[in-house]
């Protein structure tokens, strides 16, 4: 359900900001308070490009979590060929 989705997201978001609260903060200014990257560096005192390596970092971070959470998808379509190749 959506609320479900919203509490996962709120739940990688807390794990993210107790294991690194500087990407937490730049996720909170990019995506719920839309700075741009450049805006974000000028708070924080740090390059535009380290804002961009910890936002890519943090994204990746977050799906990873959300991911695990929700389990293993089933394969979809074309699945198949990413499959390692079987040896008879």
């Amino acid at each position: 359900t959506p609320d479900e989705k919203v509490l996962m997201i709120d739940e990688a978001l807390e794990r993210l900001e107790a294991a690194d609260p500087e990407k937490a903060r730049i996720v909170a200014l990019k995506f719920f308070g839309g700075r741009t990257s450049r805006e974000v560096a000028d708070l924080l005192g740090v390059t535009e490009r380290t804002v961009e390596r910890h936002w890519a970092f943090a994204k990746a971070w977050l799906f990873h979590c959300i991911r695990a959470e929700l389990g293993p998808e089933p394969p979809g379509p074309g699945a198949a060929a990413f499959d390692a190749p079987q040896r008879a």
